[in-house]
């Protein structure tokens, strides 16, 4: 028998002065099985770095065909393309190929850096691609405040990212800041 995704509900607040951006969401995320907390918390900061009425989580782990977050226009067409982690360069190939902007968000962890340094003359011909990291000691301090429903708040000012996650008589507040690289 398969398993099954797990549900998360999540109430978003965005407060971002740096893009003007200022919109509550209501999310449900469904994790695949092979997923941990960790992901799970990074689709969701590339989702809030990235807001938009037409960003949606897609399948995800569950279909090879699609990113992990995209947003299409009213013509149906791929403005962005989220990928998460490592991707390989067939995958970095067709986000680019399939949309006008391609992003990559991973944690900064010694998997990432060797990925890196393999890949960063491939990913320099890429002109739609932008890849962003967090701090890798920040994977756990997020999954830790992981919970099947959670109210996020957050405020973005002049690049810092501040969250308030509030679950099960819990409030955990996150600071982070998310780093470009440049090959």
């Amino acid at each position: 028998m398969a398993l099954k995704a797990t549900i998360f509900k999540v109430d978003l607040s965005i407060t971002d002065m740096d893009r003007n951006y200022y919109h509550d969401h209501n999310l449900t995320i469904a994790r695949h099985p092979s997923e941990n907390d960790e992901r799970m918390m990074l689709r969701i900061i590339a989702f809030i770095a990235n807001a938009h009425e037409r960003l949606q989580f897609t399948k995800g782990l569950s279909c090879d065909e699609v990113p992990d977050l995209w947003q299409k226009s009213y013509s149906d067409d791929i403005e962005l393309w989220i990928e998460l982690g490592q991707p390989s360069e067939q995958r970095i190939k067709k986000g680019c190929n399939q949309s006008q902007q391609m992003m990559i968000y991973a944690y900064a962890d010694n998997s990432f850096d060797v990925w890196w340094k393999k890949e960063a003359n491939t990913l320099k011909v890429r002109k739609n691609l932008s890849v962003f990291t967090l701090p890798g000691a920040l994977a756990a301090e997020l999954a830790a405040g992981v919970r099947r429903s959670m109210q996020i708040q957050v405020t973005v000012q002049d690049g810092h990212m501040w969250l308030n996650m509030e679950g099960d008589d819990t409030t955990q507040s996150v600071e982070i800041v998310i780093e470009q690289r440049k090959p």
